[in-house]
Formats: C-alpha cells, sequence, structure tokens
C-alpha cells in the first residue's frame, strides 16, 4: 500500500533543526556536527518509512550536513601564505550554516510576536458591547493543540519503531488490506470516547503491521490538523498524552 503525503505542519530543513537543537538542548554557537547529522538522517528516515513527501530541501540539508560532517573528519589544510594578494579564506560552511539558523530564529521569533498581537488585536471591539449572555454555551475553554509539535510526534514513533523492532520484527502482508486514514481516524476517536480519559500515544497502535503503524499515525496527525484532539507532552521526551475534544465527544 503506497501513500503520498505532504504536511504542512513540516516547515522546512532549518526548522527540524532548531527542534533538535532545543531538543538536546545544545548551543547553537557549538553544534556537534556529528551527533546532529545523525539525529536529522534518522528524521528523514522516519519520513521515508511514513511514506511522506519529503521535499527536496530536506535532503538537500541532509547532503550539506554529511558534507560539513566528513570535512570535519579530515585533517585541517596546510594554511596558505595569508599576505598573497591572491590569497582567499576559505568559506567555514558550519559557521554560515549557524548564521542561518540564528536569522531564521530570529525571523520565526518575530513571527510568533506578530501571531500573538495579532490575536490581541482580534479581541478588541469598536462597537460597544451588548448582552449576549443567553447566547453563550456552558462549556469548559478548549485546550489547543500546542502541547506537543509535530516533530515531537516523529520522535515519539521513532521510540515506537524501536520497541517494536526490540520485542518482534515487524509483520508484513502478503494479501493487501486497505486500511484508509479515514477509517482509523474514526476507530481512534471511537477508543478515545470508550476511554473517557486521557490514553497514550503508544496505546493506539496496537497492531503490529507496519502498514497499520503508518496509517494510525497519519490519522492522528490528520486529527490534531482537525482540532478533533488535544496532544500533550509535559516535559521533553515524555510520554505523549492523547485526549478527545469535549465537542467531538
Amino acid at each position: 500500500m503506497q501513500y503520498s503525503v505532504k504536511l504542512d505542519a513540516f516547515e522546512g530543513p532549518l526548522d527540524l533543526l532548531l527542534h533538535l537543537i532545543k531538543r538536546m538542548e545544545i548551543d547553537i554557537y557549538d553544534i556537534p556536527v556529528s551527533k546532529i547529522t545523525d539525529q536529522y538522517l534518522l528524521y528523514i528516515q522516519t519520513m521515508n518509512e511514513l511514506e511522506l513527501d519529503v521535499a527536496s530541501e530536506y535532503l538537500v540539508m541532509a547532503a550539506t550536513l554529511i558534507a560539513i560532517k566528513s570535512k570535519m573528519l579530515l585533517p585541517n589544510p596546510v594554511i596558505e601564505d595569508e599576505n598573497d594578494e591572491h590569497y582567499e579564506p576559505e568559506i567555514d560552511p558550519l559557521e554560515e550554516l549557524v548564521q542561518q539558523l540564528i536569522e531564521y530564529k530570529r525571523y520565526k521569533e518575530v513571527a510568533q510576536d506578530l501571531q500573538g498581537l495579532e490575536s490581541e488585536r482580534m479581541l478588541i471591539f469598536t462597537k460597544a458591547p451588548d448582552d449576549l449572555s443567553e447566547f453563550i454555551p456552558d462549556l469548559p475553554p478548549v485546550p489547543q493543540n500546542d502541547g506537543a509539535s509535530v516533530y515531537d510526534m516523529l520522535a515519539a514513533f521513532q521510540k515506537l519503531l524501536r520497541r517494536q523492532k526490540l520485542q518482534k520484527p515487524l509483520q508484513t502482508r502478503i494479501a493487501r488490506q486497505d486500511v484508509s486514514v479515514d477509517k482509523r481516524m474514526d476507530e481512534v476517536i471511537d477508543i478515545l470516547r470508550q476511554s473517557r480519559e486521557r490514553v497514550l500515544f503508544t496505546s493506539l497502535f496496537s497492531s503490529r503491521y507496519k502498514d497499520h503503524l503508518i496509517v494510525t499515525f497519519l490519522a492522528i496527525l490528520e486529527l490534531m490538523k482537525m482540532n478533533k484532539i488535544y496532544v500533550e507532552q509535559e516535559n521533553n521526551l515524555d510520554d505523549i498524552i492523547i485526549q478527545l475534544k469535549e465537542e467531538t465527544i
């Protein structure tokens, strides 16, 4: 079964690198190239296993990281005469990448600040308020899907696959059995509705077949996108908790 899915939540390779830097708690000015490259390639591999449509820019960044990692393993070249008029200092690709990350991080923070200002401005009205209490339903506030990012979900899926492989190799099916994302979304909602409480992310992956694991993961991402579930991760690397929103119940 083949799936070709492109998710808007993936904002680009620089966004993924910033996520890894934050997750690994490393200094952006002192990036361990070997470690960050291995983690980046692991995410790309996970995307491929999920049969997601990985943009070419992710692969270009992967090639860049591998080139930087390889170059740092080589002995330092002999420095030419700096007084020579034809001498041109070699550009450090890692330093160039760090500057790109810093600039991207700055723009991302500004965009988030502007988005916050936009949200605040949307709460301001020039018209005198009317009494609308009789039209307001008595519902608790609905939490938003800001507890776990898509990259956190990918990390959780990586951990799930590693755990499955350690326990028992993933089974494959000879006979094709169609499992649609829409159908699996309904099944996930039913599971959450019957539980009446928060459930672990891993508990939704009861099947050991790879196609079912992939469809389940895509179904959860789609439910997040549709704002039908609340996904929470209290601390970095903690288990992800999933809960059905009130209006979905």
